[in-house]
């Protein structure tokens, strides 16, 4: 397993563009099986916080821990998008995880953009690393 994650730079105009980060990792799995873990129970809240569980486009999810949003994409092996709102008032932004093919392995990259992550960009860029960890870690067990 392997892990990278970037971030917009300090120095980057970011004035009237969304910020984003972008996390990755590489596992040792194919996609089917990093797929149906993502989406189990154990992979969605290893993403995305505890108590969440994902329905189908359009239906809500909220964590214990406060962030919150809706699926607004479901490509089964490909990709999930969702909105995230990190707090009841929190700004609106997009959690984009594609899966893609990488030798015998996968690599889950995961992208977060909008308005309000800019904020604190290392603590986001902290934030999907550690979950991108999880989902990898969970994976094997």
């Amino acid at each position: 397993m392997s892990s990278s994650t970037q971030s917009i730079p300090e120095d980057a105009e970011l004035e009237g563009s969304p910020a984003g980060v972008h996390a990755s990792v590489t596992v040792e799995a194919p996609v089917a099986k990093v797929w149906e873990h993502l989406i189990s129970p154990r992979g969605t809240e290893a993403l995305l916080g505890p108590g969440v569980t994902l329905g189908s486009k359009g239906q809500s999810w909220h964590s214990a821990d406060g962030p919150h949003g809706v699926v607004r994409s479901y490509h089964p092996l490909e990709q999930l998008r969702v909105t995230w709102h990190p707090a009841e008032d929190g700004p609106l932004s997009l959690v984009d995880v594609h899966l893609v093919e990488d030798g015998t392995g996968t690599r889950l990259d995961l992208y977060h953009e909008g308005l309000g992550i800019a904020e604190d960009g290392p603590g986001d860029k902290h934030r999907w690393d550690e979950a991108l960890e999880r989902v990898a870690t969970t994976l094997g067990g």
